[in-house]
């Protein structure tokens, strides 16, 4: 007969911390929500790559496109570029995120001197920039020979067929630095002959970047931003089990920083043949997470077996995803990043290697991520937190005065993302296990973000821990009864809203 286990599947509703001792070291200020992306070995923690914010998105069309991965990666989190896609098109929303090199930026917006007003003003409505360089060729690392902007001729007057050489400030009447200027030095270039671009050239006269004034102010507003070595924003891939070896190694030659593969289930032999070609093929130099899985089996399978440098937990806690009904497959996400968790602990005691812990799903709000957070995961992955918001790629939509943003599946129609779930060899998908929906437009991901971070740091402060180790250490977990669900609610009071929609 079938295994039970004693254990009930719980959910994070069912779980309440309690306060520990609050010194007064323990204020938001001194917290650190930093994470480790990759596995690390006793003593060598520092060598791992670690978010700055514990939050990556979900690798989801509706999710994970450039301008979120950009806004993510500014706030201290990685997104993970969705692979239901040509490899094209992952690639070039990848490329996209890592030209936004922190200070330094690669123009992307260039014509040649030979090139029409009107070609300039069809280029600024496409990308948005108002700065235009001026290259031989028109090349983004050609010799530089100017800058235009919209300051140098009037769209509805000037003769738009007439070059922009006619028009265009000559390298010579600009100020400029050489390659190798320390962003702080290009700062002070910009403020002092009071410009608002710098352009940075190489020994030849080719250019190589641009620094914007407006960039510096918008990096003192992010301090979390999370970069590479090269300062360029981080960002993450999805892979599927199919045609993984094309897909990472276009992705990796774009520089991107870390992949994971997308999968319903993880604790399969086609992801471990996965993850072990590209062991294998990259060695240590990409980071690979797998999943997803919901016991210490899983765990156990893609770190031991496959090699993983961390791992996703959660099936079917999505807020669009029907596995469980569809399938019976599944397990309450407090249980499972418990279980899991428990298995990371062990392994690192007999191991002495760390394994960072994702929880993917089950993610309703603010207190559902500060328990799974508790609970062991080192971050967490979301798509309708993220989805709700001005960064994601779908468009806003308004029904009886609220707006809201489609949000679906990967596992539904619409995504048309058969090779997240196909095992066979017939390439269609012959079942949904996630929906098509539409979610409250919740504004630009900065303002979300900062209220979410706070509640976290809040709460660490009452259990009494600065860092996530010591979150993961001090917690302590009660089980709630429905009598206490109602009392932790506002149950015999009468709400101001209430009244006063009553009172009109």
């Amino acid at each position: 007969m079938a295994t039970i286990l004693e254990d009930i599947s719980r959910t994070f509703n069912e779980f309440l911390l309690l306060s520990g001792n609050t010194t007064k070291e323990h204020i938001p200020a001194n917290v650190s929500l930093r994470a480790p992306l990759q596995r690390f070995e006793r003593g060598k923690e520092d060598e791992a790559l670690c978010l700055n914010t514990p939050f990556v998105s979900a690798a989801m069309q509706a999710v994970s496109g450039q301008d979120l991965a950009i806004a993510l990666a500014r706030k201290g989190g990685c997104a993970f570029v969705y692979c239901s896609q040509s490899i094209e098109s992952q690639v070039e929303m990848v490329r996209k995120v890592k030209v936004h090199k922190a200070g330094f930026v690669t123009s992307d917006s260039n014509l040649a001197p030979e090139a029409a007003l009107q070609d300039a003003i069809d280029l600024r409505k496409r990308t948005g920039h108002s700065t235009i360089a001026i290259t031989d060729g028109g090349g983004a690392h050609t010799k530089l020979l100017g800058i235009l902007t919209s300051k140098d001729f009037w769209e509805f007057k000037d003769d738009l067929s007439r070059p922009v050489s006619e028009f265009f400030t000559p390298l010579e009447r600009l100020v400029y630095a050489q390659e190798g200027v320390s962003l702080q030095e290009a700062t002070e270039l910009l403020w002092e002959n009071k410009k608002e671009c710098l352009p940075i050239v190489d020994k030849d006269g080719n250019l190589s970047s641009l620094v914007f004034r407006r960039d510096y102010f918008d990096h003192k507003s992010n301090p979390d931003e999370l970069t590479d070595d090269r300062k360029r924003l981080l960002v993450g891939a999805a892979l599927n089990t199919f045609d993984y070896k094309e897909r990472a190694k276009a992705l990796i030659a774009e520089g991107v920083d870390c992949l994971c593969f997308d999968s319903s289930d993880g604790y399969s032999d086609w992801q471990k043949e996965a993850i072990q070609y590209l062991r294998k093929e990259y060695g240590n130099d990409i980071i690979i997470g797998g999943g997803n899985v919901i016991a210490a089996d899983g765990f156990q399978f893609l770190v031991e077996e496959a090699g993983v440098d961390f791992v996703k937990i959660g099936i079917g806690g999505g807020s669009i995803c029907i596995t469980r009904e569809q399938k019976g497959i599944g397990r309450g996400q407090a249980s499972a990043v418990l279980d899991v968790a428990a298995a990371r602990d062990k392994y690192y005691e007999e191991k002495g290697i760390y394994i960072p812990l994702c929880s993917d799903g089950g993610l309703n709000n603010d207190t559902h991520i500060i328990m799974a957070l508790a609970m062991g995961a080192d971050f967490v992955m979301m798509g309708k937190y993220f989805a709700m918001t001005e960064e994601s790629p779908t468009p806003k939509l308004t029904y009886k005065g609220r707006l809201y943003k489609p949000y679906w599946g990967e596992g539904s129609s619409r995504a048309r993302n058969w090779q997240r779930y196909k095992e066979g060899a017939d390439q269609k998908m012959v079942f949904e296990e996630g929906v098509d929906a539409y979610v409250p437009y919740s504004g630009p991901l900065g303002g979300k973000r900062d209220t979410t971070i706070a509640k976290i740091k809040a709460t660490m402060c009452n259990v009494g821990a600065l860092n996530m180790k010591e979150f993961h250490e001090n917690a302590v977990l009660t089980r709630v009864s429905e009598m206490t669900l109602i009392e932790g609610g506002t149950t015999h009071v009468e709400q101001l809203d209430r009244i006063q929609t009553e009172g009109t």
